[in-house]
């Protein structure tokens, strides 16, 4: 079992920073491939990126955010800069198993989910 706590959402204007983080507990952190969704209102939750062996991201934040894990903190990051106004979502962390595995932008391949955070970017 895992429960996640994301914190760091806020608002920011277009061109901004926010760094986002997750709190995870649990000894077996390390042994977790994390990833990170958003969902704006009235859409479907989507895939923002994901770090397990190595990082993937969407083709919508590549260049732009970055995922980190630390896992003596049992933390996980999602740094987001230049920020857009089509960034504004809820931004939830996630927690799936398998380290390796087909699909990961899938929502269904992860186990453990946190309560989301805002984020906002005005114009």
């Amino acid at each position: 079992q895992v429960q996640l706590v994301e914190s760091g959402g806020g608002l920011v204007q277009a061109g901004g920073s926010l760094r986002l983080s997750c709190a995870a507990s649990g000894r077996t952190f390390s042994s977790y491939a994390m990833g990170w969704f958003r969902q704006a209102p009235g859409k479907e939750r989507d895939f923002v990126a994901r770090i397990d062996w190595s990082t993937h991201y969407a083709d919508s934040v590549k260049g732009r955010f970055t995922i980190s894990r630390d896992n003596t903190k049992n933390t996980v990051y999602l740094q987001m800069n230049s920020l857009k106004p089509e960034d504004t979502a809820v931004y939830y962390c996630a927690a799936d198993p398998q380290f390796i595995r087909p699909g990961v932008q899938r929502p269904q391949r992860y186990d453990y989910w946190g309560q989301g955070t805002q984020v906002t970017v005005s114009t």
